[in-house]
Protein backbone atom coordinates (compact mmCIF):
# COMPACT_ATOMS: atom_id res chain seq x y z
CA UNK A 1 0.00 0.00 0.00
CA UNK A 2 1.30 3.54 -0.91
CA UNK A 3 2.47 5.90 1.93
CA UNK A 4 0.57 8.85 -0.42
CA UNK A 5 -3.30 9.99 -0.57
CA UNK A 6 -2.82 10.08 -4.75
CA UNK A 7 -0.08 9.84 -7.60
CA UNK A 8 -0.15 13.85 -7.68
CA UNK A 9 1.02 13.76 -3.66
CA UNK A 10 3.82 11.52 -4.27
CA UNK A 11 4.91 13.81 -7.46
CA UNK A 12 5.10 16.81 -5.71
CA UNK A 13 6.70 14.99 -2.72
CA UNK A 14 9.27 13.79 -5.53
CA UNK A 15 9.78 17.56 -7.36
CA UNK A 16 9.99 19.28 -3.93
CA UNK A 17 12.98 17.21 -3.14
CA UNK A 18 14.40 17.62 -6.07
CA UNK A 19 14.14 21.41 -6.20
CA UNK A 20 15.13 21.41 -2.33
CA UNK A 21 18.44 19.48 -3.04
CA UNK A 22 19.67 21.77 -6.42
CA UNK A 23 18.61 24.97 -4.58
CA UNK A 24 20.65 23.65 -1.94
CA UNK A 25 23.47 22.16 -3.39
CA UNK A 26 27.18 24.19 -3.24
CA UNK A 27 29.22 24.99 -6.47
CA UNK A 28 31.51 21.88 -6.01
CA UNK A 29 28.27 19.41 -6.14
CA UNK A 30 26.63 20.67 -8.86
CA UNK A 31 27.55 23.39 -11.87
CA UNK A 32 25.53 26.83 -10.75
CA UNK A 33 24.60 27.16 -14.80
CA UNK A 34 22.99 23.53 -14.58
CA UNK A 35 21.34 24.14 -11.31
CA UNK A 36 19.66 27.17 -12.83
CA UNK A 37 18.57 25.83 -15.79
CA UNK A 38 16.70 22.89 -13.59
CA UNK A 39 15.00 25.54 -11.58
CA UNK A 40 14.24 27.61 -14.54
CA UNK A 41 12.71 24.56 -16.32
CA UNK A 42 10.28 23.99 -13.42
CA UNK A 43 9.01 27.50 -13.38
CA UNK A 44 8.66 27.38 -16.94
CA UNK A 45 6.63 24.40 -16.60
CA UNK A 46 4.60 25.48 -13.94
CA UNK A 47 4.02 28.47 -16.05
CA UNK A 48 1.76 26.38 -18.43
CA UNK A 49 -0.66 25.08 -15.77
CA UNK A 50 -4.10 26.16 -15.73
CA UNK A 51 -5.54 28.00 -12.64
CA UNK A 52 -7.28 24.92 -11.54
CA UNK A 53 -4.26 23.47 -11.55
CA UNK A 54 -2.04 25.95 -10.35
CA UNK A 55 -4.67 26.16 -7.23
CA UNK A 56 -4.85 22.49 -6.62
CA UNK A 57 -0.75 22.69 -6.11
CA UNK A 58 -0.62 25.32 -4.12
CA UNK A 59 -2.83 23.86 -1.66
CA UNK A 60 -0.70 20.83 -1.91
CA UNK A 61 2.03 22.58 -1.28
CA UNK A 62 0.57 24.32 1.74
CA UNK A 63 -0.51 20.42 3.22
CA UNK A 64 3.01 19.71 2.98
CA UNK A 65 4.30 22.42 4.72
CA UNK A 66 1.90 22.36 7.45
CA UNK A 67 2.98 18.77 8.10
CA UNK A 68 6.83 19.01 7.68
CA UNK A 69 8.70 18.75 10.43
CA UNK A 70 11.99 20.14 8.97
CA UNK A 71 12.34 24.27 9.43
CA UNK A 72 14.09 24.86 6.08
CA UNK A 73 12.40 22.82 4.12
CA UNK A 74 8.95 24.31 5.80
CA UNK A 75 10.04 27.29 4.63
CA UNK A 76 11.05 25.77 1.03
CA UNK A 77 7.70 24.61 0.76
CA UNK A 78 6.04 27.94 1.64
CA UNK A 79 8.14 30.06 -0.24
CA UNK A 80 7.56 27.41 -3.14
CA UNK A 81 4.42 29.17 -4.32
CA UNK A 82 5.58 32.67 -5.37
CA UNK A 83 9.26 31.25 -5.73
CA UNK A 84 8.26 29.60 -9.23
CA UNK A 85 5.86 31.04 -10.24
CA UNK A 86 2.72 28.80 -8.95
CA UNK A 87 1.02 32.18 -7.83
CA UNK A 88 1.72 36.08 -8.78
CA UNK A 89 3.87 37.84 -5.99
CA UNK A 90 2.08 40.56 -4.56
CA UNK A 91 3.25 44.03 -6.02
Amino acid sequence: MSGYASLTRALAEALVDVLWCVDACEDEQMDPDDAVKVLEGVAALVSHLSNDQRREFTDLLGSMAAQETNPSRRAFLEDFPEGFGVVEEDS
